[in-house]
């Protein structure tokens, strides 16, 4: 067997609305809902399930906690013009720019926390 690639990821957040929100101004996400009332936040070919604290679909992570994330995204949007937007989206930076190192080489990142202080990396290959 190989792993090809990862199809979604489930977070658990506190407040679904101001979590979608923030990844859908700041990160430019697309909100999606699904089987109902299920909501999503699609970017490329991957989504994000959110779970709400408290009301989490079955199954579900053994401890699932909001603000337990530490996820890297890749943009095309030069990480200085993201540095900027964030800025306006009145997002502080926690770290950055600053050289990684991701799955398929070098990168520069900044680093900034969502609504439930996940740090987001925000990142473009070198």
């Amino acid at each position: 067997m190989k792993v090809l690639r990862l199809d979604h990821l489930v977070l658990t957040v506190r407040d679904i609305v101001r979590s979608c929100a923030f990844y859908t101004q700041v990160l430019g996400m697309e909100e999606v809902t699904f089987e109902g009332d299920r909501r999503a936040l699609v970017f490329g070919s991957q989504k994000i399930n959110l779970h709400e604290a408290g009301h989490e679909f079955e199954p579900k992570a053994r401890y699932p906690t909001p603000g337990s994330a530490d996820l890297c995204f890749v943009t095309d949007l030069p990480v200085a013009d993201f540095i900027r937007h964030a800025e306006q989206h009145r997002v502080q930076l926690e770290l950055g720019p600053v050289r990684r190192t991701g799955a398929i080489g070098p990168m520069e990142s900044v680093y900034i926390r969502d609504p439930d202080e996940n740090l987001i990396e925000v990142s473009n290959y070198l």
